[in-house]
C-alpha cells in the first residue's frame, strides 16, 4: 500500500479533481488555503509579495493501478503548465496499515 500526497497551486484545483476522475480515483482527504514553500520554488503564501495558495490531497492507494494511472496523469498535465512553479507534485510514501 501506498500513500500520496499532491500539492498544486488552488488555480488548477478544478483540473487536478478531473485528473482524480480520469484515474477511478473517488477518495480523498483535501486541505485547502495550504500555505508553503518547494525547493526551488517561489511561496505561495496568500500575501500581496507572494500571492496565491495551494491545496493538498491525501490518498492512500491500496492497488497500484489507480496510483499509477494518477502518476501519468499528473505528468501529462505537468506538460501544459508553462511554470515550473505550478506544476503539480505527488509525493509517494510507503503506508503500513489503515484502520
Amino acid at each position: 500500500m501506498k500513500i500520496v500526497f499532491v500539492v498544486f497551486n488552488e488555480v488548477y484545483a478544478p483540473r487536478v479533481m478531473e485528473l482524480l476522475t480520469n484515474a477511478g480515483v473517488d477518495y480523498y482527504t483535501r486541505w485547502e488555503q495550504v500555505k508553503g514553500k518547494g525547493h526551488g520554488t517561489e511561496p505561495h503564501l496568500g500575501t500581496r509579495s507572494f500571492p496565491g495558495l495551494n491545496s493538498v490531497l491525501m490518498i492512500a492507494f491500496q492497488e497500484e493501478a489507480a496510483l499509477e494511472k494518477l502518476i501519468r496523469e499528473i505528468e501529462e498535465i505537468n506538460t501544459q503548465i508553462t511554470r515550473p512553479d505550478d506544476r503539480v507534485r505527488l509525493f509517494l510514501l510507503p503506508l503500513e496499515r489503515i484502520v
